[in-house]
């Protein structure tokens, strides 16, 4: 098996930026992160300019290159959606699956059961954001197909038996005892659409609930006797929260504010991608609903935001250019915190030796130019 170097680019380790470094990958692995005139004799030396980081990890893609996955809920569609956000830098995501019947979700799973036994480049599993929703806090969601958890759905939801298996669910709709036991499944649990109260959260969270779905949207906003899910998510330093850095979804001010008020350390971005990423199509059907792209937003005809055209890259440089993050807090949030989130963070969200070679190449604006899924480079 051919040992390479990848040298002449600086290094994000996933902590710290490291210059005169090179990347040496042994297979699917990072080998060493050595001097470059320690690279070993006989190894393949490719020269890279740029910015070598963890490659970016996406728990929430809708679509991408034209596929929607709640359409096309197969492997090949999975494949598709990982080809388009690959080219942006992600080397690691989740098919989300939006509210729809058992059925499709039970389809949705064997897609990505089938991806996972093939190898498809990149995907991680699955994330299923809903039924189990607030009408109240339907979003684009159709409030027609949200209802009530059974004990046959989370037979359903712990079926993938592989990879990472993400569930958005509002804890007001799920009793705190049947958390528990989608939690004792190994499924990792997240609060979105929801308009819970604090002690419902708080619940949720001592029954197994870990992170936040995009915040902010689909909730109600913070206020001073009625905290809710936003008031949850930022008095709790040890839970994950997704956030989308579009600025159409959030503004800037607010994002600032969220990161101000608990860290960036366990606030990871998400896309919540659409079909459109990647696509030179300016519309697409959501469910019997036609959503339009007009300046970088996604809304349906009554103008209901309907996912984002964002991609990973696009969102850390909005995260350094409009948040005033660090360079280091932004790639950290697109790959080391998912990858914790995920409890993937000891294989995946660094550059060191014994962690897969999943990498991406930035220019110096900050775009995706090479990238590399466990040692392969992408054609």
């Amino acid at each position: 098996m051919t040992v390479t170097a990848l040298a002449g680019a600086r290094v994000f380790d996933g902590a710290r930026l490291i210059d005169g470094r090179a990347v040496i990958i042994d297979g699917p692995r990072i080998a060493a992160v050595a001097a470059e005139d320690a690279i070993p004799p006989g190894a393949d030396v490719c020269r890279v300019d740029g910015l070598l980081a963890p490659g970016f990890i996406d728990v929430q893609v809708n679509g991408g290159g034209g596929v929607l996955f709640n359409e096309d809920r197969t492997a090949a569609g999975i494949v598709a959606i990982a080809a388009a956000h690959r080219r942006f830098g992600t080397t690691g995501f989740l098919p989300t699956l939006i509210t729809d019947t058992r059925e499709h979700m039970a389809e949705a799973i064997d897609a990505a059961r089938e991806a996972l036994s093939a190898g498809a480049p990149g995907v991680l599993g699955i994330h299923l954001e809903g039924p189990f929703l607030n009408p109240e806090r339907k979003g684009v969601h159709d409030p027609r197909l949200m209802r009530p958890m059974t004990d046959d759905d989370i037979t359903l939801a712990a079926s993938l038996k592989r990879g990472r298996t993400l569930m958005t669910l509002a804890p007001e709709m799920v009793p705190a005892p049947m958390v528990a036991r989608l939690a004792a499944t190994g499924v990792i649990i997240s609060a979105g659409h929801t308009k819970a109260d604090l002690a419902t959260i708080r619940a949720a969270r001592l029954s197994g609930l870990s992170g936040f779905t995009h915040l902010y949207n689909a909730m109600p906003p913070l206020a001073g006797r009625e905290p809710g899910p936003v008031g949850a998510a930022l008095d709790d330093p040890d839970a994950f929260v997704g956030v989308i850095v579009d600025l159409h979804h959030v503004s800037a001010t607010s994002l600032r504010i969220a990161i101000a008020a608990r860290g960036w350390r366990r606030m990871m971005l998400v896309t919540d991608a659409m079909p459109l990423v990647g696509s030179d199509r300016d519309s697409f059907d959501l469910m019997g609903r036609t959503v339009t792209r007009r300046d970088g937003r996604l809304t349906t005809a009554d103008g209901t935001l309907a996912g984002s055209d964002l991609d990973m890259a696009s969102a850390v440089r909005n995260t350094v250019e409009h948040l005033g993050l660090p360079l280091e807090a932004a790639l950290a949030m697109a790959s080391r915190v998912p990858a914790e989130f995920l409890g993937l963070d000891a294989e995946l969200g660094r550059i060191a030796p014994g962690y897969r070679a999943s990498l991406v190449l930035l220019d110096d604006g900050l775009k995706a130019c090479g990238t590399w899924i466990d040692g392969i480079a992408a054609e």
